[in-house]
C-alpha cells in the first residue's frame, strides 16, 4: 500500500507491506545514504516479514544530513503512530547503514521526551561505526544512550564498521543486544560466492527470528 506521510511542507513516499492477518507489531525500515525504499535488501526483508505476520513500513528520505535524516524518520514513527489504519501496540525502527545511524538517533531522543512503549526495539544492517579507513572516530554516542532491545547484522568484512570494534561499543552498551556477523560480507552485504537472495535469506530469518523473540519477551 502507497502512501505519502507529511513531512514539514513535503511528503515522504512509503510503502507498507501488509501482512494477512492484523499486525500488532511494525518495522519502520529505510535505506542507507545512497538508493531508496526500493533498494532490493529493503524490498526483500520487508516481503518477508509481511508473510510472517509483521507488517512493515518502509519509507524514502533523500538527504545525506543524519540530523535530517532523524527527523524525517521521526515523522514516520509519529504518522504509524497515529494511523488508524494500523492500530500497533509496538514498532521496531530499521535501518540500513545511513539509515540505522537515524533510527538509533530517534530512538535516543524519544526515549528523552517520553516514557511510552512505543517503540519497542532497534535494528541495525550494516551500521556505519565509522568512516571506511577512520577508526579513530566511533560514531556510537547514540547506541551507549539507547535502552531499548538492539539487534545488529553486519558483515565480518564491512569496511565501515570492524569487527572488533563493534563488539567493543556493544561490550559498553546498556541495551539488550545481538549482533549477528554476516562471514565475509562487505558494506553492501555481497559476499563472494554466494548470491544476494541466498545472503538476504540469511539476514531476513536473522531479523525475524530476533523480533520473534523480543515480542515473546513483552508478553511474558
Amino acid at each position: 500500500v502507497k502512501v505519502k506521510i507529511p513531512f514539514g511542507n513535503k511528503y515522504l513516499d512509503a510503502i507498507f507491506s501488509v501482512p494477512e492477518k492484523k499486525s500488532t507489531y511494525g518495522v519502520i525500515l529505510t535505506h542507507g545514504a545512497g538508493g531508496d525504499m526500493n533498494y532490493p535488501h529493503l524490498v526483500s526483508l520487508a516481503a518477508y516479514l509481511a508473510s510472517h505476520g509483521v507488517l512493515c513500513l518502509r519509507f524514502t528520505c533523500k538527504g545525506l544530513n543524519i540530523v535530517y535524516r532523524s527527523k524525517a524518520f521521526k515523522a514516520v514513527v509519529e504518522y504509524l503512530k497515529l494511523s488508524d489504519d494500523y492500530k500497533l501496540s509496538g514498532v521496531f525502527l530499521a535501518g540500513r547503514s545511513m539509515g540505522s545511524r537515524a533510527a538509533a538517533s530517534v530512538i535516543r531522543h524519544l526515549s528523552q521526551e517520553d516514557d511510552d512503549d512505543f517503540i519497542q526495539g532497534l535494528i541495525c544492517l550494516s551500521y556505519p561505526l565509522h568512516r571506511p579507513k577512520l577508526q579513530s572516530k566511533l560514531r556510537d554516542e547514540d547506541l551507549l544512550f539507547i535502552r531499548c532491545p538492539v539487534l545488529f547484522v553486519s558483515g565480518s568484512a564491512d569496511e565501515m564498521c570492524e569487527k572488533q570494534l563493534l563488539e567493543g561499543v556493544a561490550s559498553k552498551m546498556k541495551a539488550p543486544k545481538k549482533i549477528h556477523w554476516i562471514d565475509k560480507a562487505n558494506h553492501g552485504m555481497a559476499v563472494k560466492g554466494r548470491t544476494t537472495d541466498d545472503v538476504m535469506e540469511e539476514i531476513n530469518t536473522q531479523v525475524f527470528s530476533w523480533l520473534r523473540e523480543n515480542i515473546e519477551l513483552e508478553h511474558k
